[in-house]
């Protein structure tokens, strides 16, 4: 028998490209896979040699993550970010970032009846895990369209998947007083933080955002894309003290364990900025060309300040482009895929080797 819930799930949105995969893998070229942000880039070898180091981990690993990963994160989160005051303890790492945001509804007890205030272009998992839970999901960006409604769980996202929109200070404090004002908690997806391209983002944890009071606040972190670690599944939240407790008890009962090898090699990857800004680097040259390539063939690039895409339009139908670029051998995704205001966007990763970037530029100016 399917579960109830089960049934209720949306089909899983990438499937829906084979048609413009296959078309697109038919170049004489072959393809350029700008659909999906999974990183190409090495695992720097720093990270590498921790995980080989601890590999001999016969025991249980501890949910709450070893100290030295805690207070590595902690750290991190300090010179990366200029996030001050968080304590060792309110810090629990994840397997990877994704199955969070898909179980924190249900983690933190939210059900039928409770409302959760997602973006109007989001991240498709934010929605599922809503969902999941069997609570009611909600798109605005602006709080006041909500009226007296009284969500129990306000999603952001800064920089954001799909449009690499970054959300200043001010907007972010008043998400924020807004919320406390109706006791909701507030959960903000950071994994694109260090990739700031024509802004600096910020952490709703920053002190000039929250004034140091982590209260009702939930940061998500990801090491997928600024360490090329989405095949180790790391990443970690943080926050608001008794809302981690309350995760990390959940989470002990389930079984939700990050390996103790990964988390040696997140403790040398939280430790090690350099890697970091080699990574950055090669985006940004990525981004650069891709960028002028396509403004070069026609679209307009919106948004896009921040993070690992391009939220590109021809001014027609999503579709309509994804099945033009795929003539030229080249995948997307189209903007429907995070939302009903998307439906005129492309949204273009720059997670390609740098010969398949190269590959994308030569039949861009091909036109």
């Amino acid at each position: 028998m399917i579960p109830r819930r089960g049934a209720a799930l949306p089909d899983y949105p990438w499937d829906t490209l084979a048609e413009h995969s296959a078309r697109a893998a038919a170049h004489p070229d072959g393809l350029v896979n700008l659909s999906i942000g999974t990183p190409v880039d090495p695992v720097p070898s720093v990270i590498q040699a921790a995980l080989a180091a601890a590999a001999d981990a016969p025991g249980y690993p501890a949910t709450h993550g070893t100290p030295e990963l805690r207070k590595a994160a902690v750290d991190a989160l300090r010179r990366r970010h200029g996030v001050e005051g968080v304590e060792p303890d309110a810090v629990l790492p994840t397997i990877g970032s994704k199955e969070l945001v898909a179980w924190l509804p249900t983690l933190l007890g939210v059900g039928p009846g409770d409302v959760v205030v997602l973006p109007e272009l989001a991240y498709p998992t934010y929605d599922v895990g809503v969902r999941l839970a069997g609570a009611e999901p909600v798109r605005a960006d602006g709080l006041l369209a909500l009226g007296p409604a009284r969500p129990v769980l306000v999603w952001l996202n800064s920089p954001g998947n799909p449009t690499g929109r970054v959300l200043p200070a001010e907007h972010l404090r008043k998400v924020l007083a807004w919320a406390r004002e109706r006791d909701a908690v507030v959960v903000s997806d950071e994994c694109y933080l260090t990739l700031g391209w024509e802004t600096e983002p910020v952490s709703i944890l920053h002190p000039s955002v929250c004034g140091g009071v982590f209260d009702g606040l939930l940061a998500v972190h990801s090491l997928s894309k600024c360490s090329n670690l989405a095949g180790y599944r790391a990443g970690f939240v943080t926050g608001d003290p008794t809302l981690v407790a309350a995760l990390l008890a959940v989470r002990r009962h389930a079984g939700m364990i990050v390996p103790r090898p990964v988390q040696a090699a997140m403790t040398a990857a939280l430790s090690d900025d350099s890697h970091v800004a080699e990574q950055r680097a090669r985006f940004a040259a990525r981004r650069s060309v891709l960028r002028a390539a396509l403004t070069r063939a026609g679209f307009r690039i919106d948004h896009s300040e921040a993070g690992l895409y391009l939220w590109a339009t021809r001014d027609e139908d999503a579709w309509d482009t994804v099945g033009w670029l795929a003539e030229r051998g080249i995948l997307v995704a189209p903007g429907t895929f995070y939302g009903r205001t998307g439906g005129r966007h492309v949204r273009i990763a720059l997670t390609a080797p740098d010969d398949r970037i190269a590959a994308a530029l030569t039949r861009l100016s091909g036109i």
